[in-house]
């Protein structure tokens, strides 16, 4: 791997890290390309992660409009969801795997991958969206909504305990004006009254959520993006099945109209929208891509005006620049004086921290 003559040092053996791989974290931004052979997210520059990320955000915040005209109960929606995905994310991690060969040699082998992480990849996300669907039935939509938006504070909490990758102030300011922007943007419109019990539901959904980005992040140290999201994926299925047949609900939808919109559920929603937020978290540390996410709102509501006539306010409007602006505060910045990739397009001069003692080496370089 090509490195500039003011490189740190080589990160730690992947054992020195909580859940497996040192954390590599930039100097002043959390563009923080991962170690490992996953190199197709290594050769994107920050800004075409950010710009990937965004567009995986618009992809699941269309999900709301397949679901209405599914035709079929919550839970079976969120299993079909992953299902439909998976001959695309076969294809995907197919072409991948045969690409990582091709780079890889007798001394420069491919990564061990450790199984459990991409595992825990899969419970996350089907606890994510088992429990988003209770909390819609338990609380007004915009409390749901409003609660399973917080999982970037999970993220920014538990990344160093985790996976060792230490969170800038900027990050944090960045979270401090999303959270009110999405206050704004969300909790205005709710009708009626939550309960504390989906508000619960809700937040739990938040913490599965974050946990689903930091597991994400350190498979990605070892694996591509296709075959993460392929992985986890048949893991949050086979979780998913049983749960919607215990539901009760209808498997099957009732018109081909349905099945189209299930169809476009796996395959815009969750291959298009989960698998570009798995290419992001190879380049963008997990607290930075996990902010990005609250462009979710923001689209949800483009598009409930687009499609259902939900005209947004002007505290609707007030939100969203509110979590654009703290997303721009919050975004990858190039250290002074230094080019911000290198020929390969990665972001050079990386502080490589230490999680097994918790210190910071770099050359010239600090951490906001």
């Amino acid at each position: 791997m090509p490195t500039s003559p003011d490189a740190s040092p080589a990160p730690a053996s992947p054992g020195d890290a909580p859940l497996g791989g040192a954390a590599v974290v930039s100097a002043q931004a959390p563009v923080v390309p991962v170690t490992g052979t996953a190199t197709a997210a290594a050769a994107l520059t920050a800004g075409g992660a950010l710009a990937l990320l965004v567009l995986g955000a618009a992809a699941m915040a269309i999900s709301p409009v397949f679901v209405r005209n599914a035709e079929v109960g919550p839970f079976a929606s969120a299993f079909w969801r992953v299902f439909t995905a998976l001959p695309l994310l076969a294809l995907w991690a197919g072409i991948e795997r045969r690409g990582r060969r091709g780079r890889s040699s007798p001394d420069k082998p491919l990564d061990r991958v450790d199984p459990r992480v991409v595992a825990l990849a899969g419970l996350f996300f089907a606890g994510d969206l088992a429990f988003w669907h209770l909390a819609i039935m338990h609380t007004t939509i915009a409390n749901a909504t409003f609660f399973a938006c917080l999982a970037p504070l999970w993220v920014a909490l538990l990344s160093r305990v985790t996976i060792g990758e230490t969170v800038s102030r900027t990050t944090f300011l960045g979270l401090a004006v999303c959270v009110p922007g999405a206050a704004l943007l969300i909790l205005h419109s709710g009708n009626g009254e939550g309960s504390p019990l989906g508000d619960l539901y809700g937040l739990v959904t938040s913490l599965f959520f974050g946990l689903y980005f930091l597991a994400v992040r350190r498979a990605r140290a070892a694996l591509g993006a296709g075959a993460t999201t392929l992985f986890s994926s048949l893991v949050t299925t086979a979780i998913l099945l049983p749960v919607a047949i215990l539901s009760g609900e209808a498997l099957l939808p009732a018109s081909a109209a349905g099945g189209l919109n299930l169809a476009a559920l796996g395959l815009v929603s969750h291959a298009g929208g989960q698998g570009l937020l798995s290419v992001a978290l190879g380049v963008l540390s997990a607290s930075f891509s996990s902010l990005v996410i609250f462009v979710e709102a923001v689209a949800a509501a483009l598009f409930g005006w687009l499609f259902a006539g939900e005209r947004p306010g002007l505290a609707q409007i007030a939100g969203g620049c509110l979590i654009l602006l703290g997303i721009a505060l919050a975004r990858p910045r190039r250290a002074a004086g230094t080019s911000s990739n290198d020929d390969t397009g990665r972001a050079i001069r990386p502080l490589v921290v230490d999680t097994a003692r918790g210190n910071a080496n770099t050359a010239d370089s600090k951490v906001d």
